[in-house]
């Protein structure tokens, strides 16, 4: 093995360790040396990776805007490089009961509205600020109740946006975001029941996670990572269960055109700024 490459990835699941040994042993008989250093959080990942302790890094949208923002900071260059087909075109919802009086964003004003994790871009961040571009102030207009689990996970845990969705259910808040996989996934296991609730609004299209290099990776070993990730098969036998796990069927090219909406959700929040500036 000629090239190598250093993964960083957060520890959100079990299965994360499952998901990378595979792809370390597909890589392997393909001659590319593969290895990965797991996080607790994507904080400690992109200060990592500023670091140069790994390669690339598979980065939440949250996580592609730090590090998109820090290296501005530092004079350096973040790229998108790769992403999961199911990583881009994703919109999140804003769900009520099916027998809510709430017709429109409008009639939401002066009521409560159940969110994720504060860090987390599908049930917080981004429906929050689809909601002030509507009108509603969530500081001023709404009673915002979020469910702090998994901080640090961006979302990945989806602890928060479930029990965010129980929180609807039980009628202790008039509304709920949550992605829009994430309601229907609800939906089949009972946490909402079918036909329990809808959608009273959808969000702007926005892309989700992606393998984000810096300026001064090992080019040859990113090139081969990113052939052999562009060439992985959902016929393939031995990819494929690897593929289930981490919920795709094809990479795609890295864009960063769908992260405006949560760019967009940052600024109106100041949601970096502390972090930024502690950084050197």
């Amino acid at each position: 093995m000629t090239e190598k490459i250093l993964l960083g990835a957060v520890a959100y699941d079990p299965k994360v360790v499952t998901i990378w040994e595979g792809f370390k042993k597909w890589f392997a008989e393909r001659g590319l040396g593969f290895d990965y250093v797991l996080y607790s959080n994507y904080e400690s990942q992109v200060e990592a990776h500023f670091a140069a302790h790994f390669d690339v890094a598979w980065n939440s949208p949250l996580a592609w805007i730090e590090a998109e923002r820090l290296a501005a900071k530092r004079g350096r260059k973040a790229e998108a490089i790769a992403m999961r087909d199911t990583d881009q075109d994703l919109r999140s919802v804003v769900v009520v009961r099916a027998d809510s009086p709430i017709q429109n964003l409008v009639e939401l004003k002066g009521r409560s509205i159940a969110v994720g994790a504060s860090d987390s871009p599908q049930a917080t961040l981004i429906p929050l600020s689809f909601l002030k571009a509507a009108g509603l102030d969530p500081e001023r207009d709404l009673e915002v109740r979020r469910f702090e689990i998994g901080v640090g996970l961006h979302g990945d845990h989806i602890g928060g946006e479930r029990d965010a969705a129980k929180a609807l259910r039980a009628g202790e808040v008039d509304a709920a975001c949550m992605i829009d996989g994430n309601h229907l996934l609800f939906a089949r296991e009972g946490t909402l029941p079918s036909g329990a609730t809808r959608v009273l609004a959808e969000t702007p299209l926005y892309d989700h996670c992606n393998f984000t290099i810096l300026d001064g990776a090992p080019g040859a070993a990113v090139d081969r990572f990113k052939e052999l990730l562009l060439g992985m098969r959902y016929e393939d036998p031995e990819v494929r269960p690897l593929l289930d796990l981490e919920g795709l069927k094809q990479w795609k090219d890295g864009r960063t055109s769908g992260y405006a909406p949560l760019a967009q959700a940052v600024d109106d929040f100041g949601f970096l700024d502390t972090w930024l500036a502690q950084q050197g």
